[in-house]
């Protein structure tokens, strides 16, 4: 064995000893054996455990119950089929996060708690650093629809068909200004870099993010959802 080698070797050793008896400990977003928090700052190592909770509802509801946030509001869901042929596993019912939602709506756990990372680590952020003030409420178009892909009669179901999709339309700041996607989009004013930057912030957290730059079935807002690798347009 060279010495550069074993150099390392020992060098890695040690590193893993230092980690093992904490001398050295790792952030939890960068630590991969802790499980994912919504408090957690974004590290490379989110989406693949958001990805691990698909499989895992019982680690999903607990990333929920551990969560911070006072105002979140949410049912567990057995698994059903509300629609033949769109069964549904994993999900809940959202009610409310740190925003109140234009209606409730069920949700893949995991694509709950994508949202509220979504929320606190992009969205707010966003919208306090140009307005000063955070979004309080979010209209939506929904989440379930037992569907195949836009625009396809036969072939793979859509996100929506499983509850992994959220198509939001509009968002409300706290003092009651409304900025929507129809009418705001691409405008070159506050609002307009508010969506780019809402949108933006999305692509970091959903595996899907389709907006009116996208074709003319999203011209009137944001669809995010969990499949995909920062698919981004």
């Amino acid at each position: 064995m060279r010495g550069g080698t074993l150099i390392l070797l020992l060098g890695l050793v040690g590193v893993g000893i230092a980690f093992d008896k904490g001398v050295w400990t790792l952030p939890a977003g960068w630590n991969p054996w802790r499980p994912l928090a919504v408090e957690n700052p974004p590290t490379p190592l989110t989406r693949w455990k958001l990805g691990r909770l698909q499989d895992d509802p019982e680690a999903c509801l607990a990333v929920l119950a551990r969560s911070d946030e006072p105002a979140l509001a949410y049912t567990p869901l057995a698994d059903h089929e509300p629609v033949a042929g769109c069964p549904l596993e994993n999900v809940v019912r959202l009610e409310r996060s740190g925003v109140r939602f234009s209606s409730s709506f069920v949700a893949s756990c995991p694509l709950a708690v994508a949202w509220l990372r979504y929320e606190r680590h992009r969205l707010q952020p966003a919208a306090r650093a140009l307005f000063g003030e955070p979004v309080a409420s979010v209209e939506h178009y929904g989440s379930f629809a037992c569907r195949n892909i836009y625009g396809r009669e036969e072939g793979r179901r859509s996100q929506h068909a499983t509850a992994e999709a959220l198509d939001v339309a509009a968002y409300r700041l706290a003092d009651g200004r409304r900025i929507a996607l129809p009418g705001d989009w691409g405008d070159d004013d506050v609002e307009g870099d508010f969506l780019e930057r809402a949108r933006q912030g999305a692509c970091d957290v959903f595996g899907t993010v389709l907006g009116p730059d996208y074709n003319a079935a999203h011209a009137d807002h944001f669809h995010l959802s969990m499949r995909g690798w920062r698919v981004c347009r």
